[in-house]
């Protein structure tokens, strides 16, 4: 699991970069007067979109380091079997297997 908290650390670290490029970028509040910057607000809305999701990336990445250091990283949550190393690979934050995110679509 050593290596799975590496590999946390450094996307949480990635993560944690992005934001605060995002935040710079947002601290300039475009012109929301008529007909003017309309595509400089649509970005900036879209921005603060992205940095809401970077931050729940954030906590979600927080918690998986937690869960390592706990012992119950790579347990389903759901049915608590173990969640496929290569899943894990590409969702390193994930919560539940494969099995339970195939039911979870179907209901």
């Amino acid at each position: 699991m050593k290596n799975r908290a590496t590999v946390l650390r450094r996307e949480l670290e990635e993560v944690r970069d992005q934001i605060i490029a995002l935040e710079r970028t947002l601290e300039e509040k475009p012109d929301y007067g008529l007909g003017q910057g309309a595509s400089a607000v649509t970005r900036w809305e879209l921005d603060q979109a992205l940095l809401e999701r970077l931050r729940e990336r954030d906590a979600s990445l927080e918690q998986a380091l937690s869960d390592v250091s706990e012992g119950t990283y790579g347990i389903c949550e759901r049915c608590g079997g173990t969640i496929h190393p290569d899943r894990l690979a590409v969702l390193p934050d994930t919560k539940i297997c494969v099995n339970c995110a195939r039911a979870g679509e179907s209901e």
